[in-house]
């Protein structure tokens, strides 16, 4: 439904109004009148319409029934497109209630997905998530073997280099050297 069609509608319901007013007029004025000569008749007991010479009461009486012909096809077109106004009121109603729930529905989606989207985040991350634990506990243990390598390789190369003993070097003096015998091998 577009913006346009508001007006119409609103344009719709102010002509069907007024016709609905025009209506209702003419029959009060059909109920005034048949009330009034009702009681001109019934209270007037010498009444006793003339006689008109027939060419003129036929004449008035033809032109009393096209009037009253023609005001019956008014009355007939005013109920047809009254009719035909009230179809397109319910069809319009039917439609602006077709759109208003599917509009709450949208609207209930929209609210929705920041939460739809949370949980298929976190349902994407669960993997990742444990596969970074993982990770991590496998880093941990192979940095504790590193290190524990590490330092069985530096004890290693501390008794290589040493012959497998630390010992202390001591600076040697020449005096010192020249007073002790060399040892001899007989």
């Amino acid at each position: 439904m577009s913006q346009s069609d508001i007006p119409n509608i609103q344009e719709l319901s102010t002509e069907i109004s007024q016709l609905r007013q025009d209506l209702q007029l003419r029959d009060q004025l059909v109920q005034q009148l048949s009330q009034e000569l009702f009681r001109l008749v019934k209270g007037n007991t010498n009444f006793t319409p003339p006689k008109p010479e027939p060419e003129i009461d036929s004449s008035q009486l033809q032109a009393l029934r096209d009037q009253i012909q023609a005001v019956e096809q008014q009355v007939t077109f005013y109920q047809e497109q009254i009719t035909n106004r009230d179809t397109e009121i319910y069809q319009l109603r039917q439609s602006v209630q077709e759109l208003t729930d599917r509009s709450r529905m949208l609207e209930q989606v929209v609210q929705e997905l920041p939460q739809i989207y949370r949980r298929k985040f976190e349902e994407r991350m669960t993997p990742v998530r444990d596969k970074v634990t993982i990770l991590q506990r496998e880093n941990r243990q192979l940095q504790a073997e590193l290190q524990s390598v590490s330092y069985r390789l530096a004890l290693k190369n501390r008794y290589a280099n040493h012959g497998g003993i630390d010992l202390p070097n001591f600076p040697r003096s020449e005096a010192t050297a020249d007073s002790i015998p060399a040892p001899q091998n007989a």
